[in-house]
């Protein structure tokens, strides 16, 4: 959940459907939400309980324990990326137009994301960090590679790439704006901070042509962001 329900006739229409969900569902939905803007560590099974309007007894019909509650929206959350990133791959026209559909997800995703969520997980509970990072190193990098191969096969991407080192570098990349000592959330934006970095990637793997494209997709996405803004 990122919170972003467009208006207010939105709002209503996912408030009832929530109402109206399974109570495990609701669950998982209510932890998802909580743990990505306050991280996991900061979110107890009682604060969940009581967002919900739930007594704790009711909440551990469903889960055992924080440690479950954290495996399955884990899995639930690596689920939908996987859905994204095959959702950016068939809508894009090019490589490039893959990259910026896929920063587009990623910084609306992150944008109200607490970067501590990382370090929470790997240090209280390494299972579900293990998962993610059997994702990230497998999955991912394997969209990653698909990208690049696309991009150099229509001359979008430099033909001297050294595939390998690019996806290792782009998966490391990737977690460089959880660092909150590097990027203290008070100073910078998650979303913003990875947008930068998805952007430098890309102009470094751009032959001359991919570059044109590049600045194309950039002002389309300048286009959008102030009539968005002008929206409001």
């Amino acid at each position: 959940m990122d919170g972003n329900f467009g208006n207010e006739k939105s709002f209503h229409s996912f408030a009832l459907q929530f109402v109206r969900m399974e109570p495990k569902e609701r669950i998982l939905i209510k932890a998802h939400e909580l743990f990505m803007q306050y991280g996991i560590r900061s979110v107890s099974m009682d604060d969940i309980a009581n967002n919900l309007g739930m007594s704790k007894k009711t909440l551990y019909q469903y889960y055992a324990d924080k440690d479950e509650l954290v495996d399955a929206v884990v899995d639930t959350h690596i689920s939908e990326i996987q859905t994204d990133c095959g959702t950016c791959r068939n809508m894009a026209t090019d490589a490039v137009h893959e990259i910026f559909l896929t920063m587009e997800m990623i910084m609306e995703e992150f944008a109200n994301m607490n970067p501590m969520i990382l370090h929470d997980l790997e240090k209280f509970h390494f299972r579900s960090y293990q998962r993610f990072k059997d994702h990230k190193d497998k999955f991912l990098a394997q969209v990653i590679r698909d990208n690049i191969e696309w991009g150099i096969k229509e001359e979008l991407y430099r033909p001297d790439l050294n595939v390998g080192v690019m996806c290792k570098f782009r998966i490391e990349s990737m977690m460089i704006p959880f660092n909150v000592s590097l990027f203290p959330p008070g100073k910078y934006n998650l979303g913003e901070t990875t947008g930068i970095i998805i952007e430098h990637f890309v102009y470094g793997l751009a032959t001359i042509k991919g570059h044109k494209l590049i600045q194309k997709y950039n002002e389309q996405r300048q286009k959008k962001l102030n009539y968005d803004e002008n929206k409001k």
